[in-house]
């Protein structure tokens, strides 16, 4: 489990292919001190398992299923992702609760100023696995971040300075696909009652 609260940007440093997949290594800074082979960490909000350390570089085994759902063959060496350890019994809860399961890829559609903020435009993806509602929470990239303006299969979210300096939605552009993660309650409510007619 994780909080979408987003501990530092980590670095791709090399891809390689496998049979079944992919192995990542990953530059995980600080987050190394406290890391064990088999520890989960969401990375752009995917949950992958370390499976060897070495220094502050993490390895990461990388599924087909996982390559198929999300926009790991798009990553090359050098891109930043957002890194964030498994959350531990009796700490804070500054974001919502986040699987680490990512639902699909949206689109960045606008990103406007809003005085020192940024309001970032997204569109949902067209398979209908995510749903958005006004002041939810939802996760893009990893990143715990409240919808609002929801129309349709569109919504905005609000950006503060801190956000778009630690995380890597400030290097993102017009068009850029993310992983998307819905509340975890809204995914269970979604799930489990029949769909309404309006």
């Amino acid at each position: 489990m994780f909080t979408g609260i987003i501990a530092q940007l980590g670095e791709i440093k090399a891809i390689t292919p496998q049979s079944g997949g992919l192995r990542l290594s990953i530059e995980i800074g600080t987050l190394a001190h406290d890391c064990n082979i088999g520890d989960s960490i969401a990375v752009n909000g995917a949950c992958l398992t370390v499976v060897q350390l070495e220094n502050t570089n993490a390895l990461f085994d990388v599924s087909n299923e996982t390559i198929e759902k999300t926009n790991v063959h798009s990553w090359a060496v050098g891109t930043q992702v957002n890194l964030e350890s498994a959350l531990r019994l009796g700490d804070k809860l500054g974001g919502h609760m986040v699987s680490g399961h990512v639902d699909g890829l949206g689109t960045l559609l606008s990103r406007d100023p809003d005085g020192d903020c940024e309001l970032f435009t997204f569109q949902l993806p067209n398979n209908d696995c995510i749903r958005v509602v006004e002041k939810g929470s939802i996760a893009i990239d990893g990143i715990s971040l409240t919808c609002f303006n929801c129309n349709g299969n569109k919504f905005q979210v609000a950006v503060i300075p801190h956000t778009l300096k630690v995380t890597n939605l400030g290097n993102m552009s017009t068009n850029d696909r993310v992983h998307m993660e819905q509340d975890m309650i809204g995914r269970w409510v979604a799930t489990l009652l029949p769909e309404t007619e309006n």
